[in-house]
């Protein structure tokens, strides 16, 4: 997450400059321990990067980073050791487990607002898993296809299964399953969008037997869509989360 918000902050890897992005992945690492992170936090708010300076709010972050050992932070605090760490409203414990809305078919911003949620726990960029979930379902969490793939990511059966998905008609669990696949993919084609994309809709198994995209129809049009869509051919390669490889065959 750190990699991705430091990339989304810099406007590297084919990432177009975004602060708020970058403020939101920072504060997920942040808030799991991350001292480089708490200190790019408090970096921002002292420069005014994003946010509207605050020293408070920078201390505050400057604190918990030195608290962890990093010596950086360690020096800005004793630089403004008279000024008191605020609460900062903007970054702050979750509940432990995201609430589902009981609505069985949520709308397009319900779908956003899980996805950035979950999509950096993954270190995936939300507007790729956005326009996956647009491609595959129409943000329809009721959908299903001929191939049983079910859900807003159309998830198969063997694919919610290698990815603990216990429910793929639970929006937030099938978006967290087809976001786990996409970490997978990604890593798997060193971030190459179109492999990924390509992948995503005819199996990896496909794409490396054809040595690119295979030459189906399907998934041709697939790919070139959410690539008009996402606007970026590089993913940053998300650090690894020991998570298996699955085989997924939609076409």
């Amino acid at each position: 997450m750190r990699y991705l918000a430091a990339n989304y902050e810099h406007g590297r890897e084919g990432l177009k400059q975004d602060y708020q992005q970058a403020f939101q992945l920072y504060c997920q690492a942040a808030l799991k321990g991350d001292a480089d992170s708490a200190y790019s936090l408090g970096f921002m708010y002292f420069n005014g990067r994003g946010k509207p300076r605050d020293l408070g709010l920078a201390v505050r972050w400057f604190k918990q980073a030195a608290d962890a050992g990093d010596v950086h932070a360690q020096k800005m605090l004793a630089r403004y050791s008279d000024l008191s760490p605020a609460e900062d409203s903007a970054c702050k414990q979750a509940e432990p487990e995201l609430k589902l809305v009981a609505d069985a078919n949520p709308n397009k911003q319900a779908v956003a607002n899980w996805v950035n949620q979950i999509a950096p726990r993954y270190g995936i960029d939300p507007e790729l898993v956005m326009a996956v979930i647009r491609a595959e379902s129409g943000f329809n969490s009721t959908a299903v296809s001929n191939k049983n793939a079910q859900g807003l990511m159309q998830l198969i059966p063997a694919t919610a299964a290698r990815f603990g998905v216990a429910d793929s008609w639970d929006p937030i669990q099938n978006i967290k399953g087809g976001t786990a696949y996409l970490h997978w993919l990604i890593r798997h084609f060193d971030g190459k969008v179109d492999l990924v994309l390509a992948a995503y809709n005819a199996g990896e198994g496909a794409v490396e037997r054809y040595h690119g995209i295979p030459p189906y129809r399907e998934t041709q049009n697939y790919v070139k869509q959410i690539l008009a869509w996402y606007g970026k051919s590089l993913h940053p390669i998300p650090a690894d989360l020991s998570i298996p490889p699955v085989s997924r065959q939609k076409t």
